[in-house]
């Protein structure tokens, strides 16, 4: 038996392939270089390095002393908050958004413009950021936590009543023709066939929406809506580089721990 393999032809090259790629290249740096044309890098002050030097030198040298000193004002404690908020703001929001979410579900109603009606409505409630949101929350309760909590739970029924009404419509009638077929009315063939065939779904996605509460919560903060975000805005202000190396620290490593719990939760469901 011939053991010998054969030598495969060379691919031949396409020139033409080559010369677009060439051309997209270099076309690219010309306008890349082009922009910098415009900038007055006359307008860096002379002090602009040794700044710089002791930004990156703070936050490699964090204060470890923050972490939990028992005042409350620690990063532990603060760090607990911004969970709190996320999580009140996304899970209760998770409930109020349920009858939204059947309120835009096509497969519901019988006439269309029911369901039209309530899919603008969300895209209302989605069209305002959570900053803009919790900035109208601080004028109605004032600033804290509370204010946090309202401008997420209010943005976060608009972004889960989308993800639930879409589930909802990718569920089969057949269970829920079933239960009617049996005697029950239309309340029963949502509380004992739609929910339970929907429950997963819906954990799954209140799970990845309290994962981006997470990161909202921490910046609402900046804008005094309580969190991680009202003291780390006060070392920058204060140039505590040390003090936000801590900060920054501490919030990667609660995103990163939350991401992986919920992350295998959800596999858990699906």
């Amino acid at each position: 038996m011939d053991t010998t393999m054969k030598k495969l032809p060379a691919k031949p090259v396409d020139r033409k392939k080559q010369i677009i790629h060439w051309l997209i290249a270099i076309l690219t740096i010309a306008l890349i270089v082009w922009s910098f044309t415009d900038i007055d890098f006359g307008d860096i002050k002379a002090t602009a390095g040794q700044i710089a030097g002791a930004i990156f030198a703070g936050i490699f040298h964090p204060d470890w002393k923050y972490v939990y000193n028992g005042s409350g004002e620690d990063l532990i404690s603060q760090l607990w908050q911004t969970i709190c908020i996320a999580f009140l703001g996304t899970f209760i929001s998770a409930i109020i958004s349920l009858p939204f979410a059947f309120w835009a579900a096509h497969t519901k109603h019988k006439h269309w413009y029911t369901s039209r009606t309530g899919k603008i409505v969300l895209a209302i409630i989605r069209s305002f950021p959570e900053i803009v949101l919790a900035l109208m929350f601080i004028k109605a309760v004032g600033p804290g936590s509370a204010a946090g909590v309202l401008a997420l739970g209010f943005h976060s029924v608009g972004m889960l009543a989308k993800l639930f009404s879409e589930e909802i419509e990718n569920l089969e009638d057949g269970p829920n023709e079933a239960v009617v077929a049996a005697g029950g009315s239309k309340f029963h063939g949502i509380m004992f066939s739609t929910m339970p065939n929907l429950m997963p779904a819906l954990i799954s996605n209140t799970l990845y929406r309290f994962d981006v509460s997470i990161r909202s919560a921490s910046i609402l903060g900046l804008v005094g809506a309580g969190g991680i975000g009202y003291p780390l805005i006060i070392a920058l202000q204060y140039r505590q580089w040390d003090r936000v190396g801590i900060i920054l620290l501490g919030i990667i490593i609660m995103v990163v721990i939350i991401d992986w719990i919920s992350g295998w939760i959800r596999k858990k469901l699906v």
